[in-house]
């Protein structure tokens, strides 16, 4: 007995989770045996349940033609073709409409050849097929809804995996569409209890049998569900409505997730790797920016255009927005082979008839960047490549002049001397009364970019941008912060009150593309950052959306300022103005212009000084330069001692 029991188990688990499922001819047998079932029940109950005076001849023929009627058109309408474990709307209203169909056909079939049974006595009949056509329709429907759940039910068991209640946010097609797919798929563990919603139009109300619920409800249903999740359709996430519930259910332990709205699904069906946990660059991210997108194709539609550091974080997205635009010929530079070969491969998938132009090279190799001005003769410049990381270029400062400002010159001189239309730098905040070696940098490589613009036989404009931090570039806090999660922590910030302003990739290149469009030459574009953000908020937010608890299960240690670092970054100097420009995320910051003659005198007496490589000669130089560069938390504060920063050179 105990093997015929396991054989049968395992029959059951082969059934239920190899994909297998029932013949068509087994479910057309049960559906005709529902439509007799039904058709008996319904012309008993027009009788009054009255078996002796049933006309049993009447009965016999009645159920005989009914379900003769019936079958071919179950069968032409492939009611039994579906598999029962899929069963959707479209299903159940094809029941319905069949249902309708052979209840009409009956009923032509006996006005025109059975009217000796009927009698003249019509109302009997009508009633049978009225109250046939419901019961006909529900069994046959709860049949199919049945079958389904029984099915989703004995596989989720027998694949003994922890049950997920969840709940999903919105009340739209999306949400029930996922509603949908979750329950369809007995591979996916997720029982959804209920919709949140912030429109009261729709509080209280059912869809799907499942009750919308008001945000206020989130902490009751967590007590009383059980529940553990909240699934949200990853689009338009900076919505207010959708950032309020996201923080509340962060503050009360649910975890939140993001499933891809239904048009992105993989080949039209929902999969269990879609489902992810909610970035903090959703948290963060604010409503898109919009830009003059005709403008931008007017700048780019069919020119030669070079990037350089193109394999960088904001590189790279500048080489995926510029490609939409059609260039004749893009240009892609970096010195990182790998990340490079990376971008390669991707815009070549992408973009299979794009004209590309992939060079190996350093930007401080003159022999190698003149030869690809040479060669390629670009029309427009968008310079991203630069030693981006404080403390490491704080211990290295040599290789920041070499790159940042030296590059910076070599990659601007040779845009001069070939005739470049435009040359847009991609620079900092942190070259705002800049505490560190790297923000000195780009604010010198802005000062000799700003100064080309007053060279008169030059036709090249020179355009600055400056931004902050952006979300989840290399190298950043928000990876760092990832890693140490899933390594189990602890998470480093260097100090309780340090804050950054972020904005994300995509945003900071979209503004670089319009700023572009307006610069006439020698303006540095500030770009409206929104809010700074507290380090250690972002720490503690990004453990709570991974379903932890600080101190509990992961630990939030300090380990002091780095090197240079500011606790507080600037978008502007406190002596700089702004103008503001069309666009409102963008503004011109009104800066000390330096002559050509004075600027490239100081850069060219810097980079000697660089080429011995002597840290502290190169750091007081460029303290000469920049007189309000201070340097902190550094070795280099000895050296503010030596210059005046109320003078420059």
């Amino acid at each position: 007995m105990g093997k015929f029991s396991t054989s049968n188990f395992k029959i059951i688990k082969d059934f239920l989770l190899t994909g297998k499922h029932i013949h068509p001819l087994v479910i057309l047998f049960v559906d005709l045996f529902i439509v007799y079932f039904s058709f008996s029940l319904s012309y008993l109950i027009v009788e009054g349940f009255r078996f002796n005076g049933v006309d049993f001849h009447q009965y016999l023929i009645y159920t005989i033609a009914f379900c003769m009627v019936a079958l071919p058109v179950i069968y032409l309408g492939r009611l039994h073709t579906g598999l029962l474990r899929f069963s959707n709307t479209i299903d159940l209203f094809r029941v319905f409409a069949a249902t309708i169909t052979f209840s009409i056909l009956f009923l032509i079939l006996i006005l025109l050849f059975g009217r000796n049974l009927i009698a003249g006595n019509y109302v009997p009949l009508l009633l049978t097929l009225l109250i046939n056509f419901f019961i006909t329709a529900s069994l046959l429907v709860i049949f199919r809804l049945f079958a389904k759940s029984v099915y989703i039910i004995l596989a989720r068991r027998l694949l003994n995996k922890e049950v997920h209640r969840v709940l999903i946010y919105g009340s739209d097609k999306n949400a029930v569409l996922v509603k949908q797919a979750l329950e369809s798929d007995p591979m996916i563990n997720y029982v959804v209890e209920g919709f949140i919603d912030t429109d009261r139009s729709m509080l209280n109300s059912y869809l799907e049998q499942k009750k919308v619920y008001h945000l206020k409800d989130l902490a009751r249903l967590k007590e009383r569900r059980n529940i553990d999740e909240l699934l949200i359709v990853n689009e338009d996430l900076d919505e207010r409505a959708k950032k309020v519930v996201i923080e509340r259910c962060i503050r009360i332990g649910i975890k939140v997730l993001t499933v891809p709205p239904a048009k992105n699904w993989l080949s039209g069906k929902f999969d269990k790797k879609q489902i992810k946990k909610l970035r903090i660059e959703d948290l963060l991210q604010r409503k898109p920016i919009k830009i003059d997108q005709e403008k931008v194709k007017n700048d780019l539609y069919g020119k030669r255009v070079l990037i350089t550091g193109a394999a960088g974080s904001i590189g790279s997205e500048i080489v995926r927005q510029v490609i939409s635009y059609e260039p004749a010929l893009l240009i892609l530079c970096d010195q990182a082979e790998s990340p490079l070969h990376e971008i390669q491969l991707e815009i070549e998938d992408r973009y299979p008839n794009a004209n590309i132009e992939v060079v190996l090279s350093d930007v401080s190799n003159y022999q190698r960047m003149h030869k690809l001005f040479n060669l390629c003769r670009p029309e427009l410049v968008y310079h991203a490549a630069a030693y981006k990381h404080v403390p490491m270029i704080e211990n290295n400062p040599f290789e920041a002049i070499s790159v940042n400002v030296g590059g910076t010159k070599k990659v601007a001189d040779l845009s001069v001397e070939f005739g470049v239309e435009k040359f847009v730098m991609v620079s900092t905040d942190k070259a705002v009364n800049p505490t560190n070696v790297m923000g000195a940098s780009k604010r010198l490589a802005e000062i000799y970019i700003q100064s080309l613009n007053s060279v008169p036989e030059g036709k090249t404009r020179f355009i600055t941008t400056r931004f902050g931090n952006v979300l989840g570039s290399n190298g950043s806090v928000i990876p760092r912060f990832r890693a140490q999660i899933e390594r189990g922590g602890p998470l480093t910030v260097t100090h309780p009150q340090i804050t950054r302003y972020f904005m994300t990739i995509s945003e900071a290149v979209q503004l670089v593309l319009e700023a572009g469009t307006m610069g006439t030459g020698g303006e540095i574009y500030v770009f409206d950052m929104g809010k700074p953000v507290k380090i250690v908020d972002m720490a503690r937010k990004m453990i709570k959306l991974a379903g932890l608890e600080e101190e509990k299960d992961i630990k939030i240690i300090y380990s002091g300022l780095r090197p240079g670092e500011k606790l507080y970054e600037e978008l502007l100097a406190s002596a700089e103005l702004t103008l503001p420009t069309h666009h409102e995320k963008i503004s011109i910051a009104k800066v000390r212009s330096y002559a050509y003659e004075e600027a490239s005198k100081a850069i060219e007496e810097l980079l000697a000084i660089n080429a011995c490589h002597e840290n502290k000669d190169v750091v007081l130089k460029m303290k000469i330069i920049v007189p309000e560069f201070l340097s902190k938390n550094s070795i280099y504060e000895e050296l503010d001692a030596f210059h005046d920063p109320t003078e420059s050179n």
